[in-house]
């Protein structure tokens, strides 16, 4: 294979034969779109990842915390906006980069978005197994095996926690039953999953709101002093609170972020995908951004950070006030909730996968297969869902959230280089959506990602490697052999 292929780029022309002979529904509108941003946002970052940032790291400065992240976030989005205007198809980075870079990086991107579409979800249904475990507690369902709720590694430190012998088979069965329901929801249609989507992203920003709006009255505002606790470093070397503290839960509470490009990859079932995905990018950050700093001084105002709980800060913060009543809401809507998060992920992936499958890069049969009926990809969903399941079930949620971040942190990165890419080789094209100081906005997302992937440990970044290896031999294998561009 000669090394110039690699670097072959579909043309921006054949974007436009794509959206015209999609057999995808065209049914989003831009607050749709929204919600789907906003379902795939807020999370499990917001009803987990708070405590360890604000105990360990920030302390009350959490909010501040979530500021950095969320204007770090906005350099990507912002990239995305305006990638979405010029290419309104769906495959998010994956497209944008196959336009730009070409084949290899648009596979390499592509590759490495499993890590934020398919394990973000695994993620996700480890933590509403979490909730959903709690739930039966507050309900009085008590005597649950380790073996049934937990992965084996989980397992056998709880059961060491316990004093109890470690499980020789363990499986986190709610886990895995979550994920086969929301692959049922997404292969009965776009339509049908919307509108749960919709419905369940109201009831959670409601439960956000409630969290505000109830917690408000019971914020000490002592609790905010310090509001930048002094550094410290602890036995093993590592640093907490201060400034460094702060940069340090701004990478935690990144994960937290996850998920607004999702946007991006409903542009074929949008209306009017050229205006209403940059708007619905930029809003759904905007919202959630506003709606973590609101919970964040209200979580750290409830209660001292010192004394916030590290696995439901949120509930616990209302347990502390004797709020039990409000704390049980609170468990019910992280159950509710993260299934539209779940939804959203698994959405995206399978789209990504049509997109790859419609340029040759994936066998079509499988992964381009659209359902008679309900016109989804079906036999892809039914895949997806399948391993997701698998991993949810074996797979401990710090892991799987590591593996997440720097897939999500990669693609951004290369978005950003991507857009300068585009506006230097081809400013001509039109721009519905143009980024203002396009060099110094791209420029520091590049930064700001590059760094948060840095700091990352090593065990990380070889099973990064590990997994990107793979994809380089599938591409070198399959993909450039059988690409669209590769028989022209």
């Amino acid at each position: 294979m000669k090394f110039k292929n690699l670097l072959r780029k579909k043309p921006i022309e054949a974007y436009t034969d794509d959206i015209s002979t999609s057999e995808l529904k065209r049914t989003l509108g831009k607050w749709e779109l929204t919600a789907i941003g906003i379902g795939a946002v807020i999370g499990g970052g917001i009803f987990v990842l708070t405590g360890v940032a604000a105990n360990q790291y920030a302390g009350p400065a959490l909010a501040l915390s979530f500021v950095l992240a969320g204007i770090g976030c906005l350099f990507a989005a912002l990239c995305y906006a305006e990638f979405a205007s010029i290419l309104p198809v769906s495959g998010s980075a994956y497209a944008y980069s196959y336009g730009t870079m070409g084949e290899f990086f648009a596979w390499f991107i592509g590759w490495n978005l499993i890590l934020e579409y398919m394990m973000g979800a695994t993620t996700v249904a480890v933590s509403w197994s979490k909730y959903f475990v709690k739930l039966l507690h507050l309900s009085g369902v008590n005597h649950i095996p380790l073996w049934l709720i937990n992965d084996p590694v989980t397992a056998k430190e709880q059961a060491l926690k316990l004093g109890i012998e470690a499980p020789t088979f363990s499986i986190n069965l709610p886990a895995a039953l979550i994920v086969w329901v929301v692959t049922y929801i997404l292969i009965k249609g776009i339509k049908e999953s919307i509108k749960t989507n919709n419905l369940i992203v109201s009831l959670k920003v409601a439960a956000v709101l409630f969290v505000v709006v109830v917690g408000v009255a019971y914020i000490n505002p002592a609790n905010w002093q310090p509001f930048i606790p002094e550094h410290v470093v602890d036995s093993k070397g590592v640093g907490h609170f201060g400034l460094a503290g702060v940069l340090t839960a701004a990478g935690i509470v990144f994960f937290a972020f996850i998920g607004f490009d999702a946007v991006s990859t409903q542009a074929q079932e949008a209306i009017n995908p050229v205006k209403d995905i940059p708007f619905a990018i930029i809003s759904s950050l905007a919202i959630c951004t506003t709606l973590y700093i609101l919970v964040s001084l209200t979580l750290t105002g409830m209660t001292s950070y010192t004394l916030i709980d590290l696995g439901a800060p949120v509930a616990s913060a209302f347990d502390g006030v004797g709020l039990k009543w409000a704390s049980v809401i609170i468990t019910i809507a992280a159950v509710v909730g993260l299934i539209s998060v779940m939804l959203v992920m698994l959405l995206s992936q399978t789209r990504i996968f049509l997109n790859m499958a419609n340029d040759g890069l994936l066998p079509r049969k499988i992964f381009a297969a659209i359902h008679p009926r309900f016109k989804t990809p079906w036999k892809s969903t039914l895949l997806v869902g399948g391993i997701a399941s698998i991993v949810a079930a074996v797979t401990p949620i710090e892991k799987a959230t590591q593996m997440t971040s720097i897939g999500t942190l990669l693609a951004f990165a290369m978005i950003c280089v991507g857009v300068l890419v585009l506006r230097k080789k081809q400013p001509e094209l039109k721009r519905p959506f143009k980024v203002k100081y396009l060099p110094l906005v791209a420029g520091l997302g590049i930064c700001f990602n590059l760094l948060l992937m840095f700091s990352l440990d090593s065990a990380t970044w070889l099973r990064l490697l590990a997994w990107s290896a793979i994809g380089i031999a599938v591409y070198f294998i399959y993909s450039a052999r059988n690409s669209n561009l590769n028989n022209k």
